[in-house]
């Protein structure tokens, strides 16, 4: 059997390890020219089915090179308004794991080099008579599969053809996120699990990434990557701006000065998917963002598209082909419930959106 992976996100990664563990043919087929192409440094939770994906998918040494980077989150995560006077508490977190994704993704490209195509942009896919898939790119080649996952992300060109009905739903959030330097003194801002800065027009949450041990030091090919705090800036529709300076400038000072300290910063829309009813099983499938993008209010993206991994990972080993009906009904189970808990606690985060 012969599965062809498009996108090199951390699901499609994880079931490529997967499925080259139990000694499938995968080839992992990624638009972008380079791993670095795009920015994918961001801290992200791992739950009980991420972690127990990665276990799973990943050879022994590559899982415990992923617990040595990963952090612990531990302690409250206090509710404040924007000069930190606290208004609430969203509860103690115990036992709490966190990974920089692009630490993460680098343990996930480990010894896939021959199996890796980059500037492999698809464009359309093909079944065929005999049963497989052709897969075409924008390049003018193609590749033959037996099984096409798509793992593309949110604009994924794979769901464009298998689902065209599919739709995807702007919420009007837009998120700003950054990261700056874990000094002592930002360290002290947020001594715990987390914080949530609620504004007139913003709310602000941010998270620590502290390494257990600096993935460059682990391995050659990680990232020099210093411990930093994440920040996630979430701003409603209807604001004239969405500059972060702007929409902070009457904050308190140490807020303001997480932000004009920042490193870097992308902005984000926050969409979601409707569900989508069963479809006919075939050589073709999706995974993670692919199929079921959700707001990151519920912390439940990433892990969810680990648990797809998984579990398509099993299938295609215990039942091949056969295996991909099951998966996707039970994929189409959690993982829009996952959909719709994280859209029901975005108005938590952005309580100016009631």
């Amino acid at each position: 059997m012969h599965v062809v992976i498009i996108g090199s996100g951390i699901g499609g990664l994880c079931l490529a390890q997967g499925l080259r563990s139990a000694g499938v043919a995968v080839t992992v087929c990624e638009r972008d020219a380079a791993v670095d192409d795009r920015y994918q440094g961001y801290r992200i939770g791992l739950n009980q089915h991420g972690l127990q994906a990665l276990a799973d998918c990943l050879p022994p040494r590559l899982y415990e090179l992923v617990e040595s980077t990963c952090g612990d989150q531990i302690g409250t995560r206090p509710v404040t308004d924007e000069q930190l006077r606290q208004t609430s508490d969203l509860g103690w977190v115990a036992g709490g794991t966190v990974a920089d994704r692009r630490v993460l993704r680098h343990v996930l490209l480990t010894g896939l080099d021959a199996d890796l195509r980059f500037g492999k942009q698809f464009t359309r896919y093909e079944e065929l008579p005999d049963g497989t898939v052709r897969a075409e790119f924008a390049d003018g080649t193609s590749t033959v599969a037996d099984v096409l996952v798509g793992a593309d992300g949110i604009g994924s060109a794979v769901r464009r053809q298998l689902l065209p009905h599919a739709v995807i739903t702007d919420t009007g959030v837009r998120c700003l996120l950054g990261r700056t330097e874990l000094t002592d003194r930002f360290a002290r801002l947020v001594p715990g699990a987390g914080k949530v800065a609620i504004g007139p027009n913003a709310t602000l949450m941010l998270g620590k990434m502290a390494f257990r041990r600096r993935p460059d030091q682990l391995a050659a090919q990680l990232p020099a990557t210093a411990d930093y705090l994440r920040w996630v800036l979430m701003v409603p529709s209807g604001q004239p701006t969405i500059d972060a300076a702007t929409l902070t400038a009457d904050w308190h000072p140490e807020l303001r000065a997480v932000i004009a300290e920042q490193t870097t910063s992308s902005l984000i829309s926050i969409r979601s998917a409707e569900p989508v009813p069963a479809w006919r099983p075939g050589p073709v499938t999706l995974l993670g963002d692919a199929i079921h993008t959700m707001s990151p209010s519920g912390g439940s993206g990433g892990n969810t598209a680990l648990r797809d991994a998984n579990l398509l990972r099993r299938k295609l080993i215990d039942s091949g082909r056969a295996g991909i009906g099951d998966y996707e009904a039970h994929m189409r189970e959690y993982g829009f419930a996952a959909v719709a808990a994280s859209l029901a606690a975005l108005p938590t985060f952005v309580p100016q959106l009631t």
